[in-house]
């Protein structure tokens, strides 16, 4: 009796844990700038329900990072608002956000890119769309 409990016991841990971990998505982004820029990096995200944890490096900028966000785009490769504002350091650049619904399914559609500015270029010398793994 005790042994079936305990198979009852480790089958649902499994069970749980299993369903935990699918909820866990990564994404990953390449950091490029236009010809002439030599600045690159790369975006290492992962989303667990509604909790984005991410850490982007960069290199090469013409200057100190100055601002990065996750931007949320029209479409795939278009332009759009900072959505996830991050905390410039120096690479590498670390943090947390709460997501909504709505970011997660552009998250999830290849809309969302991270872009880091510095004072040569404001509008953003580096970025990446982000795509799911």
């Amino acid at each position: 009796m005790r042994h079936t409990l305990f198979a009852a016991v480790a089958a649902m841990s499994l069970m749980v844990a299993g369903a935990a971990s699918a909820q866990m998505v990564h994404y990953t982004a390449k950091l490029a700038g236009p010809a002439g820029v030599k600045g690159s990096g790369d975006v290492f995200a992962m989303l667990d329900g509604k909790t984005l944890t991410y850490t982007v490096n960069y290199k090469d900028l013409t200057g100190p990072a100055v601002a990065a966000h996750f931007h949320d785009a029209t479409a795939p490769g278009g332009n759009g608002p900072p959505i996830v504002p991050a905390t410039v350091t120096p690479s590498p650049i670390k943090g947390t956000a709460t997501l909504t619904d709505a970011q997660i399914a552009d998250f999830n559609a290849g809309k969302v890119y991270f872009n880091v500015h510095t004072a040569a270029n404001p509008g953003g010398e580096i970025r990446g769309t982000l795509a799911k793994q």
